[in-house]
């Protein structure tokens, strides 16, 4: 649901019961965190009442949603230090003006999130100006060549066998000649190595 949608329609009506089961009275079917949660990345818009009391339990069930998220240790959004300092706000004489200064903050971040997005698109594009898994494929394709020319020492590199026979034998002798005489070298480097102290 886009946001303009969210903004027109009221939120869902979502009742808690008294065994913890969510019922979505939009959909008439039982719900779970998670399904609230993907509402709430669709930019859906709800509220979450106590079946019994019809108490707006909205607040509590948002929290556990973040407490959840926050468990499942794939992405951590609440440093530790900002999870003390907000404990440490509970109480306090200012702890009324942090709701609307967290709420102005995130506001904020919300509008310039596009820009942000596009600035981080552009900084990647700087440093990668291709397709990264494109130049890796390129650069496979590079590897898995060198390799097939070793396994066909018998033609000059850019020819392949034109189906005549006497050029085939003399090409391929100097391959395994070029070849020995660089095996030749390297063992003499390998040699000589061995004989430093």
């Amino acid at each position: 649901m886009s946001e303009p949608q969210a903004a027109t329609q009221a939120p869902i009506t979502i009742k808690k019961y008294a065994n913890r089961r969510l019922y979505n009275t939009a959909t008439s079917s039982y719900v779970t965190l998670d399904h609230l949660s993907q509402m709430v990345k669709d930019g859906g818009d709800f509220v979450v009442y106590d079946a019994k009391t019809g108490e707006d339990i909205t607040r509590s069930v948002l929290t556990q949603i973040i407490v959840e998220e926050e468990a499942k240790g794939g992405q951590n959004l609440l440093p530790i230090s900002f999870l003390r300092q907000l404990i440490g706000f509970y109480g306090d004489s200012l702890g009324g003006l942090l709701p609307r200064y967290l709420e102005y903050s995130m506001s904020v971040f919300l509008r310039n999130e596009q820009q942000m997005r596009s600035y981080m698109q552009n900084a990647l594009d700087g440093l990668f100006p291709f397709n990264p898994f494109e130049e890796v494929g390129k650069q496979n394709m590079a590897i898995f060549e060198s390799a097939m020319k070793m396994f066909t020492p018998f033609y000059p590199p850019g020819q392949q066998p034109a189906g005549e026979p006497g050029r085939e034998g003399a090409a391929g002798q100097s391959s395994v000649d070029d070849l020995q005489s660089r095996l030749d070298r390297l063992q003499k480097q390998i040699d000589d190595l061995s004989k430093k102290p």
